[in-house]
């Protein structure tokens, strides 16, 4: 399978270029500025071992043409939605998994909700309905996806309207990410779950918490 980051560059894009190719994906980074996803991508590469040298970079439209199914979303806030007017027409037969969370750009342990309600609703009322926009992974740290030495240290939730598609992704994540994932509801439920990312960083910057990094857990009751 060959899944396309659009933003690949950035914190989160590399970490899961990098898992995503150690689990035996083609990964394909996409970025406005074609020869930084070569220069990333080749960085990428030297981290691997030989047998995972599995990540290529390309300017975006073209990243976009050569994605199996999945396109992964993983821009800063500030440039969500016009990567999205200029990729939309792109996207058909895709699902689009978006990662954004719309951190205040003066306070980032504060959100701040677009008029949609969400990223992922601002994302699916650019695409449009014939696109199946998934928001996931909004709330793994980029150091912990970034260190290959651990596991990622929390779950995964997973909200849109179509049933099939957020199956798919909860799938890519068990499988080329190792970690839980679960089935939130339809995308009203990106307003929750991006939401906790600000809560998080919150946690992770306060000196009265002993650790830093921190996710969430979905833990079964005690017997």
């Amino acid at each position: 399978m060959t899944i396309t980051i659009i933003g690949g560059t950035g914190p989160q894009g590399k970490g899961l270029a990098k898992r995503l190719a150690l689990s035996g994906h083609n990964i394909i980074i996409g970025s406005r500025d074609k020869e930084r996803a070569e220069e990333i991508s080749h960085e990428l590469n030297q981290m691997l071992p030989n047998n995972f040298k599995n990540i290529r970079g390309f300017d975006n439209k073209t990243a976009v043409s050569k994605s199996t199914e999945f396109v992964i979303l993983s821009v800063p806030w500030s440039g969500h939605n016009a990567t999205l007017e200029s990729l939309k027409h792109d996207l058909n037969d895709k699902i689009l998994i978006d990662i954004v969370v719309p951190l205040d750009s003066k306070d980032p342990k504060k959100v701040d909700m677009p008029n949609e309600g969400s990223a992922t609703e601002a994302a699916q009322k650019i695409v449009g309905d014939d696109v199946h926009v998934i928001g996931a992974l909004h709330n793994v740290s980029a150091h912990i996806l970034n260190n290959l030495e651990c596991d990622i240290n929390c779950d995964i939730l997973v909200c849109g309207n179509n049933l099939d598609a957020r199956l798919k992704v909860i799938e890519l994540i068990k499988k080329g990410l190792k970690t839980n994932a679960y089935n939130a509801g339809d995308i009203l439920s990106a307003r929750c779950i991006e939401a906790i990312t600000p809560i998080l960083i919150r946690i992770n910057v306060s000196k009265a918490v002993p650790f830093t990094n921190a996710g969430i857990k979905i833990w079964s009751p005690s017997e």
